[in-house]
């Protein structure tokens, strides 16, 4: 029976992972087997971080228009509420730059939902 060498696929899967690994310091993009468990951490950190980045802007938005209302003397869980009671549709991303870029409009909008 003739020796099977995995010699093609093999190089394809090591190589795909070390340029995964390009930019890692030392071994950690060199050897195949440091890099391989460098690169997997790498992409688990990379899944959970995209979940994260979530939290972290709606956070950063509602730190925002909780600041520009409390200006106008309203708390932000009540002017949430005044705009779902009046059907404003304004979403957190949309309300913050509003707050930030364009005061006097979020002023407005606070009128128009009281």
């Amino acid at each position: 029976m003739a020796r099977i060498k995995r010699g093609n696929i093999a190089r394809k899967r090591r190589k795909k992972i070390l340029q995964l690994a390009k930019g890692y310091r030392g071994a950690h993009s060199r050897l195949f087997r440091v890099a391989n468990q460098q690169v997997m951490k790498a992409l688990r950190y990379s899944y959970v971080g995209r979940k994260q980045k979530k939290r972290v802007f709606r956070k950063l938005w509602i730190t925002r228009i909780n600041a520009a209302s409390r200006v106008q003397g309203i708390s932000y869980s009540r002017l949430i509420h005044n705009f779902k009671k009046s059907n404003i549709g304004l979403n957190r991303k949309m309300l913050a730059q509003i707050a930030v870029l364009d005061s006097s409009t979020f002023n407005e909008l606070i009128s128009i939902s009281e």
